[in-house]
């Protein structure tokens, strides 16, 4: 059975496009059968940080209105074999997503026997935003330790409990998930930056993963790579642990600690 996992924030700019499609490309590397799907209508990154934006023919909304079969639309991943990719347009407005089209866009990725359905959403709480949340099973909200973005994603978290569909239906309730991303352990300390505790206690909600601040992470997506691909960036692994908890695995958070500088460090500055 799919599961839909929306990838959300209040607050614009905190990673969530490079968090979606790191975390679904994880997925795929698990062996799990990963689609991703940008709803940021009129703006649309996910493409290029995925690497295949010249290779968009038709797109999320020429689905929605029947241009395009759904098998036209979907770009498989160069580098994995059960990833695939459902870019969004630039062209048209956000309100061409109806509940409805969406509905009927997920049903049949449903069909298609994905383990995992990834909705990228843009921030905030309009449309498309809502739209991406709307249908979801999990949310995995992603601020970044600082209080405007940490307060705004508070507020999503009220959306999630009160417009989402299973809200609606009176079912179990989405299932949140805190994604801390450019955490910075040297500011924390030096009080320029929440703590992951600070964090914890203001949204209530079970952590996830802790996503370094690293310059990887721009280097990589400028690169059409998502940042879980290098092995050797601390980012990447620590992606690669998200995904390990959200599949059940019990796995302990890593970079939350100011690295300790050894005597050469120190003693030039390093």
């Amino acid at each position: 059975m799919s599961r839909i996992i929306v990838v959300t924030s209040g607050k614009g700019g905190v990673g969530k496009t490079t968090s979606s499609a790191s975390i679904a490309s994880a997925l795929s590397m698990k062996g799990k059968k990963t689609v991703v799907i940008d709803f940021d209508i009129g703006l649309r990154n996910l493409d290029l940080i995925m690497g295949c934006e010249r290779r968009v023919v038709y797109d999320f909304v020429n689905v929605i209105n029947e241009e395009a079969k759904l098998s036209q639309a979907l770009i498989k991943d160069k580098r994995l074999e059960n990833l695939f990719i459902l870019p969004a347009s630039q062209t048209r407005d956000k309100d061409a997503l109806t509940k409805d089209g969406v509905a009927k866009v997920l049903n049949e990725l449903k069909k298609m026997n994905f383990d995992f359905i990834i909705c990228d959403s843009p921030a905030g709480i309009e449309a498309g935003a809502l739209m991406a949340l709307y249908f979801a099973d999990d949310a995995i909200v992603t601020t970044n330790p600082e209080v405007s973005s940490v307060r705004d994603s508070d507020r999503i978290l009220g959306i999630l409990d009160s417009k989402s569909k299973r809200a609606e239906n009176g079912e179990a309730p989405v299932k949140q998930h805190l994604l801390l991303t450019r955490y910075n352990p040297s500011r924390v300390t030096n009080g320029d930056m929440l703590s992951v505790k600070d964090v914890e206690e203001i949204l209530h909600i079970p952590l996830l993963g802790v996503i370094p601040e690293s310059q990887t992470v721009l280097n990589s997506s400028n690169k059409g790579e998502p940042v879980v691909f290098d092995e050797h960036s601390n980012a990447g692994l620590a992606y690669m642990d998200t995904v390990d908890r959200l599949l059940g695995e019990d796995k302990a958070f890593r970079f939350l600690d100011e690295e300790k500088k050894g005597f050469l460090k120190r003693l030039f500055g390093g």
